[in-house]
């Protein structure tokens, strides 16, 4: 909820942000999860994507790489829902992938 909330919040969260953070809550059973990756955003939220960014690496470097890549591929996924993303999107994802040494593989699903 986390990486999401900060990617969807990265340039401003839309309509379509909401709603699909508000479904992915409802299908992981995850409202308290939510209700914490918007708490953190909302403390600074000019700040929210370098914290959760040192926040999520102490976690995810130790995750195999394929689920650090299917991460980003959620993620990615879920911001081509509304049809584009943003430059600022595709460089926050970009930046993760880079941290989680997934960058190419990110590339490659980009290019698909």
């Amino acid at each position: 909820m986390l990486l999401k909330s900060v990617i969807f919040h990265y340039h401003g969260l839309d309509e379509q942000e909401k709603e699909d953070l508000d479904k992915t809550a409802d299908e992981l059973d995850a409202h308290v999860e939510y209700k914490w990756a918007l708490d953190f955003v909302g403390q600074d939220h000019l700040t929210s994507f370098e914290r959760a960014r040192l926040y999520l690496n102490d976690i995810i470097a130790d995750y195999p790489k394929e689920k650090r890549i299917e991460l980003i591929n959620m993620v990615w996924q879920a911001n081509n829902l509304k049809g584009y993303v943003t430059e600022m999107e595709a460089t926050a994802m970009l930046k993760l992938a880079k941290d989680w040494n997934v960058q190419r593989e990110l590339i490659e699903l980009v290019l698909k």
